[in-house]
């Protein structure tokens, strides 16, 4: 398994999804597939619970033991289809059951902003896949992206620039410091073209 890491808006889900298209094309439709982290954001009913609502997104935002177990459950199991949630962008929501990832597949690609933090959880997950890279986007393109993404969400423009402000920004700085922690470091430079940096 494959993680890519990066701060909001670096584009990761659109690189992760770009290889595992490459694979099937080349091995077949079942030979990669794809394992997002969004599908482990806490519905809006357990923010509100937690009075995590306007952190939505943070790390504690997400459920990591559940996405680490299912990581886990995915390296030691090849005999079964397993079932994998993403996040719904126009319900605000994870759902369950997006993706699969089929007992053929020699590749699977996980994406998300945690994947190289350093803790508990965030280890546990680590520690499934086999390396994690990390995408470095420049900080004016990712919340050029982000803004878009919000503006599309429903917010207006003062909505959408105060969210990113407030809380992806804040999001991707703590993103940044587990940089250090990846095997491999990609910088895009156009939307299909990447350079690696050891």
């Amino acid at each position: 398994m494959l993680g890519i890491a990066g701060a909001p808006g670096a584009g990761k889900s659109t690189l992760a999804l770009a290889l595992v298209a490459a694979v099937r094309e080349r091995h077949g439709a079942g030979s990669a597939a794809y394992l997002p982290l969004d599908g482990f954001h806490l519905s809006n009913a357990q923010l509100r619970r937690l009075g995590l609502t306007d952190r939505k997104g943070s790390e504690p935002s997400f459920d990591v033991w559940g996405y680490a177990a299912l990581l886990d459950r995915v390296r030691r199991e090849g005999r079964r289809e397993i079932y994998v949630p993403d996040y719904d962008r126009t319900l605000h929501e994870p759902v369950a059951a997006r993706h699969l990832v089929p007992p053929s597949a020699r590749l699977v690609v996980t994406e998300g902003n945690y994947l190289a933090c350093d803790a508990p959880g965030w280890r546990a997950a680590r520690a499934s896949l086999a390396e994690v890279w990390y995408l470095e986007t420049a900080d004016a393109v990712r919340e050029h992206r982000l803004v878009e993404r919000q503006l599309a969400g429903g917010r207006d423009a003062e909505q959408a620039r105060a969210w990113v402000v407030g809380n992806d920004r804040p999001n991707g700085e703590q993103i940044k410091e587990s940089r250090r922690r990846c095997d491999r470091v990609l910088v895009p430079f156009d939307m299909d073209m990447f350079i690696w940096q050891d």
